[in-house]
């Protein structure tokens, strides 16, 4: 058995400025990019990781997931900071010491990880790309890197709740077709969608072995960044590794 740790971060700790204030790990949002260095290699040192063996992509809302076996790109200088992975939603690695980051401020991320085998995964599970498929995508990817799906055990980290995602009627409805159980009706009466409620049916169907999902709505908590209250804002991240 491997031990996996996961960590979800919020706004606490940290150097940036507002509207970033004060831990924002997104680098592509406006924030100063030494403030974004010193945040993710502060995240990294709370995990007991160097800097560079953290792992971020480049999110694109797509399906594509990539497998890594160390800090991105493969074959860079031994200690060179790491790369993002580009255009990628979902990073796979069965590499102990290795951490995975994920960026949010209100889609799902989603942290799988097989103590058994010694598989993770972090995903970035938006509207557009949860609805495509990104979850199912990445225990594909997890399964091809040796993990076995009953022995998968997911964290479904904070999102915009369906209480407040409001969304038009059809694009609800196109969304549920493609990710039954995610359609829904916010504390407005009006349509809305709960992602973390579709995933979870979507995983459990695939046949993982537990989803574990925090309640925590980005948009209500003001610990936590939300592109939908408040834009420009950072990104909260999610971080799944297994200790070398």
């Amino acid at each position: 058995m491997r031990p996996i740790r996961r960590i979800i971060t919020s706004r606490r700790s940290g150097v940036s400025s507002a509207p970033y204030d004060t831990f924002n790990l997104g680098d592509t949002v406006g924030d100063s990019a030494a403030a974004v260095a010193a945040n993710r290699a502060e995240l990294a040192r709370s995990a007991g990781l160097p800097p560079p063996s953290v792992v971020w992509m480049r999110q694109a809302h797509g399906t594509t997931v990539t497998t890594v076996t160390g800090p991105w790109p493969p074959g860079r200088a031994a200690g060179a900071v790491s790369q993002e992975v580009p255009e990628t939603d979902g990073i796979v690695t069965a590499t102990a010491g290795v951490g995975l980051g994920v960026l949010v401020a209100d889609c799902v991320p989603m942290l799988a990880g097989d103590p058994v085998a010694g598989v993770i995964a972090a995903v970035h599970a938006g509207r557009r790309g949860a609805a495509a498929g990104i979850a199912l995508r990445a225990l594909q990817a997890m399964t091809a890197a040796g993990a076995s799906i009953g022995s998968v055990e997911v964290l479904l980290g904070p999102a915009i709740c369906g209480d407040c995602y409001e969304v038009p009627v059809r694009m609800r409805d196109d969304v549920d077709a493609a990710l039954p159980g995610s359609a829904c009706r916010t504390d407005r009466g009006t349509p809305g969608l709960d992602l973390r409620a579709g995933l979870a049916r979507q995983l459990r169907a695939a046949g993982v072995a537990g989803v574990m999902i925090d309640p925590r709505c980005t948009f209500t908590d003001p610990e936590l960044y939300s592109h939908r209250r408040g834009a420009p804002t950072g990104r909260l991240a999610g971080l799944i590794w297994m200790p070398a």
